[in-house]
């Protein structure tokens, strides 16, 4: 598959999160597209690497969510934990922009050294 529709960008404020459900090559992934207080847009996926809840429903500072469960905090840009108690990151997918159109491609998760 390729990037899909995800959203609109005004259904995203500024430092929140919206969950969406997308189909990908392996069945339905889900995603939090999040605007970071800089005002750009990503998206990881929106379940917690630690608890198994959904992010999207925690606080955004900066470019990092934080879990609502057990407070642990990812970098939007990489998906790394910042924060115990998570230790392995989310994966983080490719997001673009076209007019108001938020695409997102759940099939080709990035990648971070």
């Amino acid at each position: 598959m390729s990037a899909q529709l995800a959203c609109l960008t005004g259904d995203v404020p500024a430092e929140s999160a919206l969950r969406v459900e997308l189909e990908g090559a392996r069945g339905t992934v889900e995603v939090a597209v999040v605007r970071d207080s800089d005002g750009e847009l990503h998206a990881i996926s929106d379940i917690c690497s630690h608890g198994a809840v959904s992010l999207s429903e925690g606080e955004v500072e900066g470019c990092f969510i934080e879990c609502w469960l057990h407070g642990s905090t990812f970098d939007l840009r990489t998906g790394q934990p910042t924060s115990l108690p998570a230790t392995r990151p989310v994966p983080v997918y490719p997001l673009s922009v076209d007019g108001e159109r938020v695409l997102v491609d759940v099939d080709a998760p990035l990648t971070f050294s």
